[in-house]
């Protein structure tokens, strides 16, 4: 199946599609459904092993994370609602119109704390987990995996994602234009080195900016979106990819492109990357690296160079809020001189 949609609507028709793959497995229909049946569909599709109701749904395909369970969930209480209103299978929907009273995240995110009414609550979503230690680049990556990869692209793709804490579809979705790598440039919004990072659908590689920030192309300057620093290594990086590598014949003003094949020329997807990356590390025998291991990274140290300050590592990295900062990266390193004299004073060994 291929949807055309923009954003979330693509990844709702997904979840949507697959749920009704799984009632016509079933033998259920839409009006007929109950709501054991959604939590057994929701058990069923984050499955990792057989379990009493058989084989996980999805057979060969990697089972939902927590996050791919709370969209799908979402996207489930969504739909069976809108049935609800139409009149169809209200038992259900009476199940899944659920109240709860807002927490204290909600009222800080809605602004001194002025909440005074109930907010709706999924039965079907999963307790919400974050993993306090992202797994990160080993010690000493970056310079092994600079010294195994085979060209200047992928040079360019672990000096940016080490140095600029991209996410990988960020950048694999990068336009020429989106790149202002001169002090004091035309746009006006950063006096140093940086680029734009502006979300944008229907790329030829099928990459897309997670955050969708508003941005404008006015006389040929980008302006807006997600603002990112750019250091020396990458813009050394940079012109060399632009002086050596990159094809003087391309027009569709992309970034990253791919260097070989038959394809040679066009944008480069963000999977081609993953596999670039997974392959240098096989060869540098660091074991299977992963594009988000450079972020997570590129999150603790900012962190540890700011004295922990929030603020700075989330609008470094892109984040939408401290919370998710605070919550998966502000975490004392096990190693610090201070929490080992701590830990050494309760020990009675100071």
């Amino acid at each position: 199946m291929r949807f055309e949609g923009k954003g979330t609507d693509r990844t709702y028709a997904y979840y949507l599609v697959d749920h009704l793959r799984w009632l016509e497995s079933e033998g259920l229909s839409v009006e007929k459904v109950q709501f054991r049946d959604l939590e057994r569909y929701m058990g069923a599709v984050g499955a990792e092993v057989p379990m009493p109701f058989g084989s996980p749904w999805r057979v060969g395909k990697a089972p939902y994370g927590n996050s791919a369970l709370v969209g799908a969930a979402s996207c489930l209480k969504g739909f069976y609602l809108h049935q609800a209103a139409l009149g169809c299978n209200r038992e259900l929907g009476r199940h899944l119109d659920l109240r709860r009273l807002p927490t204290k995240a909600d009222r800080n995110r809605a602004f001194l704390g002025h909440v005074s009414r109930s907010l709706a609550a999924n039965p079907l979503a999963p307790p919400r987990t974050r993993r306090r230690h992202p797994k990160m680049l080993p010690e000493g990556a970056r310079e092994r995996l600079l010294r195994v990869v085979n060209a200047i692209r992928d040079r360019l793709v672990v000096d940016w994602l080490g140095d600029g804490g991209f996410r990988v579809g960020e950048l694999c979705g990068l336009h020429l234009s989106d790149l202002h790598l001169r002090a004091n440039a035309a746009c006006g919004e950063c006096r140093g080195p940086h680029v734009h990072v502006c979300h944008r659908d229907g790329l030829a590689n099928r990459s897309r900016a997670k955050t969708k920030y508003a941005w404008v192309l006015e006389d040929g300057v980008v302006r807006g979106g997600l603002i990112k620093r750019v250091s020396p290594a990458m813009i050394h990086t940079y012109f060399d990819y632009m002086t050596g590598e990159y094809p003087r014949d391309v027009d569709h003003g992309m970034l990253m492109i791919q260097l070989h094949g038959p394809q040679r020329g066009m944008p480069l997807a963000p999977e081609g990357a993953r596999k670039m990356l997974g392959r240098a590390g096989n060869r540098a025998r660091l074991g299977k690296i992963r594009p988000h291991m450079f972020r997570h990274s590129f999150a603790t140290a900012v962190l540890d160079a700011s004295n922990g300050n929030l603020v700075v590592a989330r609008d470094a990295g892109g984040w939408a809020s401290i919370e998710v900062v605070d919550e998966i990266y502000a975490h004392v390193d096990l190693h610090d001189p201070v929490f080992e004299a701590a830990l050494h004073s309760v020990w009675g060994e100071a």
